[in-house]
């Protein structure tokens, strides 16, 4: 469990690096809180950052389920992939919004797979 604790640490500081970039950008832009546009690098910083708050809410608890219920090897894994993908999701996203597929379709096939072997270990134990 020690490496799902590790790898659920490293999402959580990954997060504060996006919302610390978001800041950045929201500074750089002259965009004044509470508005959320005005500047294109801010939109997509801002972006970035609330999409991976969305899905770390599927994320983490899903990964812990898996872990307990299945294998927490496989789930810290699972973690790292969706952790990987919202790297490449950033970096294509800063870029072009239209070339964020990958990065996407990465986090969202870990969270599938965390979901699925969290059903699998929790039916398993009925």
């Amino acid at each position: 469990m020690e490496y799902v604790a590790l790898v659920t640490l490293l999402l959580l500081c990954q997060y504060l690096v996006y919302m610390a970039l978001c800041g950045k950008a929201r500074a750089q832009g002259g965009v004044q809180a509470p508005a959320v546009t005005g500047d294109e690098t801010f939109e997509r910083a801002y972006r970035v950052q609330m999409n991976t708050l969305e899905q770390l809410l599927i994320t983490l608890p899903a990964m812990w389920i898996s872990a307990y219920y299945f294998k927490p090897l496989w789930a810290a894994g699972l973690g790292l992939l969706f952790f990987l993908g919202r790297v490449i999701y950033r970096n294509a996203y800063m870029v072009d919004p239209k070339k964020r597929g990958a990065g996407m379709v990465t986090g969202f096939l870990a969270n599938v797979a965390l979901i699925l072997t969290g059903l699998w270990g929790v039916f398993g134990r009925l």
